[in-house]
């Protein structure tokens, strides 16, 4: 399956969305990259990595960062833009 000039942008944008709402959630605790990084047990440059949306990760990394931050998986997902059409 070929991945088309639209589906890469709708790729890109909901890497760039979750990144942007584990960034969020970490400097809401006044946490840096590292220490969010120790928490999840990644390195902080592959943190920084998701936060800019230049990486498509796993589950098994998904679940690690909710439960480093303390929230559920679902809390890293802001849907509240979805309604808004964005």
């Amino acid at each position: 399956m070929q991945t088309t000039r639209a589906g890469g942008k709708r790729k890109r944008r909901i890497l760039e969305r979750f990144g942007a709402r584990v960034r969020e959630l970490r400097v809401k605790r006044g946490w840096t990259q590292e220490e969010l990084g120790e928490r999840a047990q990644r390195h902080w440059t592959y943190i920084g990595g998701i936060e800019r949306g230049e990486r498509n990760i796993t589950l098994q990394v998904i679940e690690d960062i909710a439960r480093a931050l303390g929230v559920q998986i679902r809390d890293l997902f802001d849907t509240s833009r979805e309604s808004k059409g964005e």
